[in-house]
């Protein structure tokens, strides 16, 4: 594999007579390239070559094993093409290393038959009894799935991957997480069998996961559960893609070409006319903007199923004042309305949850009276305040305009402040606020998967909520509203309403006394969804605001990241096509930094640019940024750059 992007693309070889029998397609092989042995697929096997003068032989056979399917090959190439990579760097997240051993086992498929399921917890879904009557019968149904809250979605997803094991055909369900992983395949295995399912993810270690991953590929396994990695596992006679929560930031594949397993699953679906399910508790754009195009239906509770299942939800107009009201919530950081949930759920010997932001989001700037993010005129990007001399002054991160006393957009305020976000000691906090009473943590290193249903405090960070193990929990407290809605980024209001509602969603119904006290401004548009349990609403009148400011999925956006000399070298080369928005060269924060080059100099200043351009042009200019990324790549000496099509942070 050849990862230079002038380099990739086929090479005509000669196969010995020797290995005419194994060298079939798909297989790895070893072939002489410029002078040195390189790995490689064999792709297809032809009488003639279209390349004049002498071919090369193929050196050898590495295994004979064909791990390279017609299916995940063309994946393989819209997935590169899509993405401005190299097919080398997406078959380096495709395909597992060989292990010899593994592949010497005994792999005889097993002979698996799978029942149809009970989905009859479906039929309390709009739409819910059709989606599952199409899949059973091999239709290719595609659906954006809304869970309601105290939903058991592990075995709803289990349910619609044996219906469809069923019928003959293959699951694959990605998860963001080990924790989520846990407990789908737990579900698969319960209605399936465990030999119908294989787990797939990268903490197996590399022999196990590629023996789970020729269960997968000799079609012994029907139902394939995995993180990101999985994104491309060769199940066969693939019926259905399911991607649970696809907002999660651990479905962003940090390495290049830096796909998304929501938008791998929407073109495997497409090339391969499977079933896609994108499910989740929230909404992101990308998936209303699926439901809202008609190329999936929307799955969704009627709105009284979703009054009886949801808690009571509570914000707070002012939580400063509330915490200057109430001098024993100060000591805990705790406005009195959440002292007070969390009181009540502990007299019920109930659990309460607790989610307190992550520490580390960068700080941004918002009006000081009514707290809207402060946003460039020009190109509604973050604003950020630099000193020089003792002078301060603004500037947009995205496209370097300065503004010297911007002013909020909404209410016209120039009183700027900076949003202060982290949490402190807040388990200490609770535990001299609630003495006598257990305080659990979870987050980080320590990520718990259940709790007791028994009086505590469960102290976690989002994402690392603990399921309890029965019942849920009687309160929930959000707090630091502020540090989520806070950072200076695109999805900053989806990802706090996407954290809210998981951690809600685990809270027992308002009817049983479940209550969720959310720390921020009852007027915000995110904390209304909340309390309204309204993520499509939220989802659709966040993609109408990006519509209008030019913002991704409305448009295609691709960040272009390096050293200062080689983004404005690649920029001088390309030739955009007609209505690209250049914005930038600005300053690349170093949280967003990576490194583009081993030849690049310390000192040099790392800069990004955004190109922007409607959806409708945006395969040309994906084409003509991958055109320039060959042509530099074939000049000794270039520095490289890093471009990544519509970035998951832009802040």
């Amino acid at each position: 594999m050849l990862p230079l992007s002038h380099l990739d693309r086929e090479f005509d070889y000669l196969v010995p007579a020797d290995i005419d029998e194994a060298a079939q397609p798909g297989v790895r092989v070893r072939v002489r390239f410029a002078g040195r042995l390189v790995d490689g697929y064999l792709l297809e096997r032809v009488s003639t070559s279209e390349r004049d003068g002498k071919l090369g032989w193929i050196d050898r056979i590495v295994s004979p094993v064909q791990v390279l399917t017609p299916e995940v090959a063309r994946l393989v190439t819209v997935v590169a093409q899509r993405c401005a990579g190299t097919r080398a760097d997406v078959l380096r997240l495709a395909i597992p290393s060989r292990h010899a051993r593994v592949e010497g086992e005994d792999h005889t498929p097993e002979t698996t038959v799978t029942a149809a399921p009970d989905v009859t917890a479906w039929r309390t879904y709009a739409l819910g009894a059709e989606l599952v009557t199409a899949l059973g019968e091999g239709k290719a149904a595609r659906a954006v799935w809304q869970a309601a809250p105290g939903e058991e979605w592990p075995m709803r997803c289990a349910e619609l991957a044996a219906q469809v094991a069923a019928s003959g055909k293959g699951t694959l369900i990605v998860v963001p997480d080990q924790r989520d992983l846990d407990r789908v395949g737990a579900a698969c295995e319960k209605l399936a069998g465990a030999a119908a399912v294989a787990v797939l993810s990268a903490g197996l270690g590399p022999a196990r996961r590629y023996r789970t991953w020729l269960r997968a590929l000799r079609g012994s396994a029907r139902i394939v559960v995995g993180t990101r990695s999985a994104m491309f596992a060769p199940v066969q006679d693939l019926g259905l893609v399911i991607v649970w929560d696809d907002g999660d930031d651990l479905h962003a594949e940090p390495r290049s070409p830096y796909p998304h397993v929501r938008d791998v699953a929407i073109q495997r679906a497409h090339l391969s006319g499977t079933g896609l399910v994108i499910a989740g508790f929230a909404r992101t754009c990308e998936a209303q903007l699926l439901a809202e195009s008609g190329w999936a239906q929307e799955v969704s509770a009627p709105r009284d199923v979703v009054r009886a299942r949801s808690p009571r939800v509570v914000a707070l107009a002012d939580s400063d004042t509330a915490l200057v009201r109430d001098p024993a919530a100060r000591a805990a950081r705790l406005p009195a309305i959440a002292f007070q949930a969390a009181r009540a759920a502990l007299g019920r010997d109930e659990p309460v949850l607790v989610q307190v932001p992550r520490r580390g989001y960068v700080p941004a700037l918002a009006c000081q009276d009514c707290r809207t993010p402060l946003r460039c005129r020009v190109c509604a990007g973050p604003m950020e305040m630099l000193s020089d001399g003792g002078t301060q002054h603004y500037r947009c991160r995205w496209c370097a305009t300065g503004a010297g006393a911007p002013k909020c957009v909404a209410c016209g305020s120039g009183r700027i402040r900076a949003q202060v976000v982290g949490a402190r000691r807040t388990a200490e906090e609770l535990g001299r606020a609630f003495p006598g009473v257990p305080v659990v943590t979870s987050g980080g290193d320590a990520v718990l998967a259940t709790v007791p249903r028994r009086r505590s405090l469960v102290v976690c960070t989002p994402g690392a909520e603990p399921v309890t193990e029965e019942d849920g929990y009687g309160a929930a407290l959000l707090l630091d509203g502020w540090a989520m809605l806070g950072r200076a980024d695109l999805r900053v209001a989806e990802d706090a309403l996407r954290k809210w509602m998981a951690a809600s969603a685990l809270v027992k119904p308002a009817l049983a006394g479940g209550t969720v006290v959310v720390v921020a401004d009852a007027a915000i548009p995110a904390v209304q969804a909340l309390i309204r349990w309204d993520p499509a609403g939220f989802a659709d009148a966040e993609l109408r605001e990006r519509e209008e400011v030019g913002f991704p999925p409305a448009v295609r956006m691709i960040a272009v990241d390096g050293p200062a000399a080689a983004v404005t070298d690649f920029v001088s080369r390309a030739d955009f096509p007609e209505g690209t928005d250049i914005l930038g060269p600005v300053p690349l924060s170093p949280a967003a930094r990576a490194p583009v080059s081993a030849t690049a100099s310390p000192s040099e200043q790392a800069e990004r640019v955004l190109l922007r351009i409607a959806r409708t042009k945006s395969v040309e200019l994906v084409r003509e940024v991958r055109r320039v990324q060959a042509v530099r790549s074939a000049q000794k000496g270039s520095v490289p750059v890093r471009a990544q099509v519509e970035p998951p942070h832009m802040g």
